[in-house]
């Protein structure tokens, strides 16, 4: 598979099974808890799926290896209903809950609570929603059938080197970034991470989202008011949501900020507007940070950036 094909087809990977679908009726949902083996870090994990440029993790379940995707787009961790089965987890519950995706449906949620190991960090009782992912669980997809989101993350610091393709976790407490990483400017949105773009002078705020690949994705009616919508040439592709693929649209812009950071020639990811409450109107995905290493602090909050003075990311 061609890397630009699978851009285009996980390009909004998240806006469906991550930073666009959001639980509503929402639930008190208690985070895990958090221990680890010794010097408070996982140790670097390769990418389970090096060719995707969203983080993937092979992870014990229960005593099963399990690919995971990291996604700081995702309200809570979610398991797919096919591997409960293969799993053979019996402790489900009923959870009041709907799930929405891109795609417009909505799917009714049960629970479970599972004990992860990732590396040399164990994260006990973790409830997760049991949710139909799709294709992003198939091998046509991701193969990751598990989703690790802001129930998790917030009680951790996120690494990631996008260039090595390898992930870490580490305690929150006592942390501070390298010297190495800059920090950008973000705001809390909900309980996601935003940060102000400029694309071709006109201001957007999108969610940080690791589980989504493309430099930035829109909406079409943000598309519309960014002047993105103006006769350019719009490239036709699919993307994964939750329980399916729907069809979006790429446009090149020419030029797009993420705090002083400037890239030229990108790529951004046009999706159909979804009439749900607090639906994200734009994500930043991992487009934005590649070659890069990058630290994420959802519960500081905090951004961290290894980055040069200006990029170019197409052409």
């Amino acid at each position: 598979m061609r890397r630009r094909d699978l851009l285009i087809r996980l390009g909004l990977v998240a806006g469906g099974v991550g930073g666009a679908w959001w639980l509503r009726d929402h639930v008190v949902w208690k985070g895990p808890s958090v221990v680890f083996a010794a010097g408070g870090s996982t140790g670097w994990l390769p990418y389970a799926e090096p060719r995707a440029p969203t983080p993937t993790v092979e992870v014990m379940v229960n005593g099963k290896p399990v690919r995971a995707l990291i996604d700081s787009g995702a309200q809570y961790s979610v398991i797919d209903r096919s591997l409960v089965e293969t799993l053979g987890l019996t402790n489900v519950f009923n959870i009041p809950m709907v799930a929405y995706g891109v795609g417009g449906d909505a799917q009714v949620g049960r629970g479970t609570t599972l004990d992860i190991v990732i590396g040399e960090m164990r994260l006990d009782g973790l409830r997760a929603a049991i949710l139909g992912l799709g294709p992003l669980a198939s091998e046509q997809g991701l193969g990751a059938a598990l989703i690790l989101g802001q129930d998790v993350l917030r009680e951790l610091v996120l690494e990631l080197d996008t260039a090595e393709h390898r992930i870490r976790f580490l305690a929150r407490e006592g942390w501070t970034p390298p010297s190495s990483l800059a920090p950008i400017s973000v705001t809390r949105a909900g309980k996601a991470l935003q940060a102000a773009i400029t694309v071709e002078g006109a201001t957007v705020n999108a969610v940080i989202d690791t589980g989504a690949s493309a430099v930035l994705a829109v909406t079409r009616e943000t598309a519309q008011a960014a002047g993105l919508l103006d006769g350019r040439e719009r490239t036709p592709g699919q993307s994964i949501v939750l329980g399916g693929v729907v069809g979006a649209e790429t446009v090149i812009v020419r030029t797009l900020t993420i705090g002083d950071e400037l890239y030229r020639q990108a790529a951004v990811a046009i999706y159909d507007d979804v009439a749900v409450p607090g639906f994200p109107k734009a994500l930043v995905g991992m487009a934005a940070f590649e070659d890069r290493r990058l630290a994420l602090d959802l519960g500081g909050p905090g951004l961290f950036v290894e980055r040069p003075m200006e990029i170019t990311v197409g052409g």
